[in-house]
């Protein structure tokens, strides 16, 4: 057989995806696109003077964060350290109250179904109210401090945590807790020696997971009076004192920077 006739007899290979689908997801694609190029369009049409006129406002306030102030550092480290304080104590008590809410709301667990709607319904509840306006509530309720923005954290990071934690049980290889339940274990020596070495390392990485979360959620929560270095970038900004905002901003990100890769590190050690 000559080259050319090798050729002919090369048949092209078809396609992965219908025609019909393609024509759906090109359809959706140019729709996304133009609902975005709308939203822009729209949003240059409420801001006054446009865009290039928010640009250049934006320019000219940055300007006065330059150069920063590092002579504040030191003045500034103890309400960096009250922020790292209440995110480990907010981390800490979520992460003991997620035990029991987690094995509640799994639906291998909690085999009675009114126990787990319950519980799943309240965890949802948990995540539905934003830490902004938990603080809000909470400083209203003890006044301006740290003590608000820990309740507000806690409440925060057990939403997400309860949620991980028993999606993470619901995935578990139930034939190591069947054998022990089988051998005459009860509940309490199922979860500690069939549960628990599965769910242990998905569970240190998210408490690690949401201890970062909380970092940058308590900068935001002092802003509304809830403590830590929030609350001195909020009166930094009020008093016009972009210099030593920005130093306090750099502090946070070096500090954030800092936290997230000892998380990491330690992750890897245990996944």
């Amino acid at each position: 057989m000559t080259k050319k006739e090798e050729q002919l007899t090369i048949t092209k290979a078809p396609s992965i995806y219908p025609a019909k689908t393609k024509t759906q997801v090109s359809i959706i694609l140019f729709a996304v696109i133009a609902f975005y190029l709308y939203s822009m369009y729209r949003a240059q049409d409420e801001m006054v003077g446009g865009i290039g006129s928010a640009l250049t406002n934006m320019w000219s306030v940055m300007v006065k964060f330059f150069p920063p102030n590092f002579n504040v550092v030191s003045a500034i480290m103890p309400a960096m350290a009250e922020t790292i304080q209440m995110a480990i104590i907010a981390t800490t008590v979520a992460a003991i109250l997620t035990v029991p809410l987690a094995l509640l709301s799994a639906r291998n667990i909690a085999t009675f179904k009114p126990i787990y709607f319950i519980f799943r319904t309240f965890l949802n509840i948990l995540r539905t109210i934003p830490d902004l306006v938990l603080a809000v509530l909470f400083v209203g309720m003890f006044g301006i401090g740290v003590f608000p923005g820990i309740l507000a954290l806690i409440i925060f990071s057990l939403g997400i945590l309860a949620k991980l934690i028993s999606e993470t049980i619901e995935a578990v290889d139930m034939n190591p807790l069947e054998a022990i339940r089988a051998s005459g274990g009860n509940t309490l020596q199922v979860i500690s020696y069939g549960l628990v070495p599965q769910v242990l390392p998905q569970f240190t990485s998210f408490v690690l997971y949401v201890f970062e979360i909380n970092i940058r959620a308590s900068v935001v929560l002092g802003l509304v009076g809830a403590g830590g270095i929030g609350l001195i970038l909020d009166q930094q900004i009020g008093f016009y004192n972009y210099p030593n905002a920005m130093t306090i901003i750099i502090v946070i990100f070096v500090v954030v920077i800092a936290i997230e890769y000892i998380s990491n590190k330690i992750r890897e050690a245990l996944i």
